[in-house]
């Protein structure tokens, strides 16, 4: 058995694991690394034959972890995706998603003399994501999978986003059983929405993330309250308006849920909400319809106050007439649009007119990464460029760790030693630094810690 890391290897992006059970070809993840300025075109480079794997194995939908599956498939993969039914359900949205933003990337760029587009060329297009999505087999959680006579797959609940699981394979390698777990990306407890991550069981190798690897999330206040005194500053103290940047799909699902149960309690007189995403509206529809596999906090909410999703003076915001419209609405409310880091989407809209209006407050929610116009709002920057446009900050800035989707360090190790002692655990998924905090941390507590390469193989 032989396993080879292609991916999110010492970085966050691109998870891509490569398992060999002899001649039997498993990718566990097939995410788009989106590290560089290049992308686009490293994404195409595969380090194996696409048509050689014989099955991909998929822990969650985000795109780090999905989005380059259908460039897998153009390029000759034929077999069978394996994941959750929220998983399918939530990456086809995504997938979808990205192939707009390639089309709007490659028209963006100026033309060439003659007159074509020189952008970047779509890493693939809506044919490749359908033949992608046609692949996609749906595994229930808890329910051993045999995959063939020496290989079975256990998907086991992780919070993190609605249909996220940790891959648990069974494997029979020349008559010697052994067990490896691939973490995918691990949530947190008490989310909103999410239920909490399920112990995993002991293994022989794991290979986890480390995103959180030495940071702790806030413990000296709840979401609610957090939630409570931003929008007390920002709307009712002064008549302005709370902007929240949140991914479309999780994100902004949990945030909803929380501010429903703030104005349900009374906590804070009635606000206008604006939900700006088309994709939130699709992403709030899947996890209406796996409505069995929220938490019971949101089961029990649905029971007796109706659906999480939807309250008084909560507004979804369909067409860009109707989202123009938000932006001359002038009483106080909240906005809540994608992207999450400021990237491209309405948020950008939001942000060119109200970046310099000093009732304007900006909480972010999520991670932002260097270079993009979230993490220079979060850096200080006095000036940014929206829209081809300098422009002055006079908005508030704000930021909360109290919605991220990841656990912190304490949740990791929690999670590690509750798969026994492997004799080797795999470091993937993070920084530089988080990954070393977690090694030392797991190395005292007596664990055989690696922290791959890109490239790098084992023999298990």
């Amino acid at each position: 058995m032989k396993l080879t890391f292609w991916g999110a290897a010492q970085q966050v992006t691109g998870s891509m694991h490569l398992l060999e059970v002899g001649h039997y070809k498993i990718l566990i993840d097939c995410g788009l690394d989106y590290e560089k300025e290049t992308y686009q075109e490293e994404n195409q480079q595969f380090p194996f034959d696409p048509a050689s794997i014989n099955l991909v194995i998929l822990t969650h939908a985000h795109i780090d972890h999905s989005g380059n599956l259908p460039t897998l498939v153009r390029l000759g993969f034929d077999g069978q995706v394996l994941c959750t039914p929220p998983t399918a359900d939530l990456t086809s949205i995504l997938l979808f998603d990205s192939v707009e933003l390639f089309l709007r990337k490659a028209s963006r760029k100026p033309r060439t003399k003659r007159g074509n587009f020189s952008g970047p060329k779509p890493l693939y297009l809506h044919k490749h994501v359908m033949d992608t999505i046609d692949r996609f087999v749906t595994i229930a959680f808890n329910k051993p999978f045999k995959i063939n006579g020496d290989i079975s797959l256990t998907f086991v609940p992780v919070g993190h986003l609605l249909g996220a699981a940790a891959a648990i394979l069974t494997i029979n390698d020349n008559g010697i059983e052994k067990k490896i777990a691939f973490t995918g990306d691990i949530g947190r407890e008490n989310y909103p929405v999410l239920v909490n991550p399920e112990p995993l069981p002991e293994v022989d190798y794991l290979v986890s993330e480390a995103t959180y690897g030495g940071r702790m999330h806030t413990k000296d206040q709840t979401l609610e309250e957090r939630l409570v005194q931003e929008i007390t500053e920002a709307c009712i103290k002064s008549p302005g308006r709370l902007i929240i940047p949140a991914f479309s799909i999780g994100r902004t699902q949990s945030l909803v849920f929380a501010l429903n149960q703030i104005f349900t309690k009374k906590l804070l007189p009635p606000i206008q909400i604006f939900v700006d995403s088309p994709m939130a509206i699709q992403a709030t529809e899947v996890y209406r319809k796996h409505h069995n596999l929220v938490n019971q906090e949101a089961k029990d909410f649905y029971q007796t106050m109706g659906d999480e999703f939807e309250f008084e003076h909560l507004a979804y915001v369909q067409t860009m007439k109707e989202s123009k419209d938000v932006s001359n609405y002038f009483d106080p409310c909240i906005i809540i649009s994608s992207a999450g880091m400021l990237e491209g989407g309405r948020i950008q809209d939001h942000l060119y007119y109200n970046i310099q209006n000093y009732y304007c407050t900006i909480l972010f929610i999520g991670y932002c990464a260097k270079g993009t116009l979230g993490y220079k709002l979060l850096s200080g920057a006095p000036i940014v460029r929206i829209k081809d446009r300098e422009m002055m900050v006079y908005a508030t800035i704000h930021q909360t760790d109290l919605l991220s989707g990841h656990g912190d360090h304490n949740d990791l190790v929690k999670t590690i030693k509750q798969t026994g002692q492997p004799k080797k655990v795999f470091l993937v998924h993070g920084e530089d630094k988080s990954l070393q905090s977690l090694s030392t941390a797991l190395q005292e507590e007596g664990f055989n810690v690696a922290v791959p390469e890109r490239g790098a193989f084992f023999e298990l």
